[in-house]
């Protein structure tokens, strides 16, 4: 039973997103199978699987994550609401990568037999889903090469000034403060740092006032002095396509 219609959708009033015609509606009303409550650890999606769904984050954080060749696991990037899931299995068939819930999750649920109809019905849609294709992998939509062109401090500047930038745009910021629940080690597998490299900056960071990650919570009471560290623009987030 649908607990939430695509017209209703709370994830339309979030700044996070751009706006969606009343044809772009009613497709994904028709689109839309059901909406699945997922627990906090739960495997939603498996690496070199296949699924017969697709699923858009309603409610809820998570995680993409590889499984290396030594058993390590590879965080790829975190799942924020809107986020849109197991496009690979729908398109080639099975899951390159593996999808956990971080915290209790609501889903939307889609067809994926009705995907290439999406194609064919709704060009201006299967647009969209080609520009999540596009980022889906990168950490918050960014390359590694762009990661890759910053030290570790500026790194992790960049990456937390563009969660808490994401999460302002889908109200998930209260009082200048965001929930955060995902490990150190997360962190540093998504950025391509060691453990001891994020634990020794982020002290720093902390002890500068520059921002603040602990017990799940993140803070940034400096956000001009972080976006320098990190050589970035404080501006809002981009909008993203919301399927």
């Amino acid at each position: 039973m649908l607990k939430t219609i695509c017209r209703a959708c709370p994830l339309r009033q979030c700044d996070a997103f751009l706006p969606m015609t009343e044809d772009e509606i009613r497709f994904m009303e028709r689109f839309k199978r059901g909406e699945l409550s997922v627990a906090r650890g739960a495997t939603i999606l498996s690496e070199g699987e296949p699924s017969g769904q697709l699923y858009t984050v309603l409610s809820g954080l998570g995680l993409r994550h590889k499984t290396l060749e030594g058993g390590q696991r590879q965080v790829l990037n975190l799942i924020f609401p809107g986020d849109f899931l197991g496009l690979q299995a729908g398109l080639m068939g099975e899951m390159g990568h593996s999808v956990e819930a971080t915290t209790p999750m609501v889903l939307c649920v889609f067809d994926r037999s009705a995907l290439w109809s999406l194609f064919q019905a709704n060009p201006a849609r299967a647009y969209d889903l080609t520009w999540i294709a596009a980022i889906e992998e990168h950490f918050l939509g960014e390359t590694v090469a762009t990661i890759g062109q910053r030290d570790a401090s500026a790194a992790l500047a960049w990456a937390f000034l563009r969660i808490f930038r994401r999460g302002e745009s889908l109200g998930l910021v209260t009082d200048g403060k965001m929930s955060l629940p995902y490990r150190q080690q997360d962190m540093a597998d998504a950025l391509g740092l060691s453990l001891v490299h994020t634990n020794k900056r982020l002290q720093r960071f902390r002890a500068a006032g520059l921002m603040d990650w602990s017990r799940g919570v993140l803070h940034i009471p400096d956000r001009k002095a972080l976006a320098d560290l990190a050589n970035l623009s404080d501006g809002p987030a981009e909008k993203r396509p919301l399927l």
